[in-house]
């Protein structure tokens, strides 16, 4: 199914200031921008004033320029007084075989160590058998099922108590670093309120405080931070890279992330290539 993604109208002489935030978001000034879009500094200026009134073609043209995001661009055009512009298509939807098909791949090649497709908001979209293997592996069995309305969610899986948090050696340190990174990214796309709420969600489990939001400075910081499980007596340590699709111009492709755990070590490497051999 493919629909043009639905946001709330914002106020009507909004779009002056959305202008301007996201411009100071990026720390451009208002010639940066200017040479950056091909628009005159006096025009940038009277559109954040409210002097003048971009059109469609604007707006777009701005937005590229500052690299807002797909959904913020659809809200910013509205604030304009235009439709929304960017489809946010269901990845089943047909039109987007070709790119299931690359992920399929991508999933594929990855065996016989995990990789899943999630959201912005870390719910899982999909994942490969060795995903699967690895799920069962952690949870010693079938994972409890998420909360009633909700997707399986990587984040809320690792904070919450009832979930994998009381397997991870390295809890405190994998937990602050997720969130605050979390957190810095729904902020630098605008800080849609779905996104904030979902913040809020995670930070009401048990001792995840609100200073999780920020980095922890640390002088010397490892190269890569693992995620050390220890599962029935057997210990397991990963990291993981990230994937994006590159040219996206569909919501839902631009927020898609391919993530893929690789062993830390020959022990964990070992375990990995067992679950695989007994799915």
């Amino acid at each position: 199914m493919t629909t043009t993604a639905a946001v709330s109208a914002p106020p009507p002489d909004l779009f002056g200031p959305m202008l301007r935030a996201w411009r100071r978001r990026r720390g451009a000034s208002q010639l940066a921008l200017a040479l950056q879009s091909g628009v005159s500094q006096r025009h940038v200026s009277f559109l954040e004033s409210g002097r003048a009134r971009p059109s469609r073609e604007m707006v777009v043209q701005l937005t590229s320029a500052l690299d807002v995001p797909l959904r913020q661009r659809n809200t910013m055009l509205l604030a304009a007084g235009f439709a929304p512009v960017y489809r946010e298509t269901n990845l089943a939807a047909p039109e987007l075989a070709p790119v299931r098909q690359a992920i399929d791949r991508m999933l594929k090649q990855q065996e016989p160590y995990p990789a899943y497709v999630i959201d912005r908001l870390w719910n899982v979209l999909d994942a490969n058998e060795a995903a699967v293997a690895f799920s069962l592996f952690l949870n010693e069995g079938p994972p409890p099922p998420p909360p009633p309305g909700k997707q399986s969610n990587i984040l809320r899986s690792l904070l919450d108590p009832k979930g994998l948090r009381p397997k991870i050696a390295n809890w405190e340190e994998v937990a602050r670093y997720l969130v605050s990174t979390t957190y810095a990214e729904i902020l630098a796309a605008g800080g849609e309120p779905q996104a904030l709420a979902f913040i809020e969600e995670v930070m009401a489990y048990p001792d995840v405080p609100q200073s999780f939001r920020r980095v922890r400075f640390e002088e010397r910081p490892p190269p890569v931070l693992t995620l050390d499980f220890l599962v029935g007596g057997k210990s397991l340590s990963v990291f993981s890279t990230i994937a994006t699709l590159g040219t996206p111009q569909d919501i839902t492709l631009q927020e898609v992330r391919i993530e893929c755990f690789f062993p830390a070590d020959d022990r964990s490497d070992a375990l990995f290539k067992s679950l695989a051999a007994r799915s």
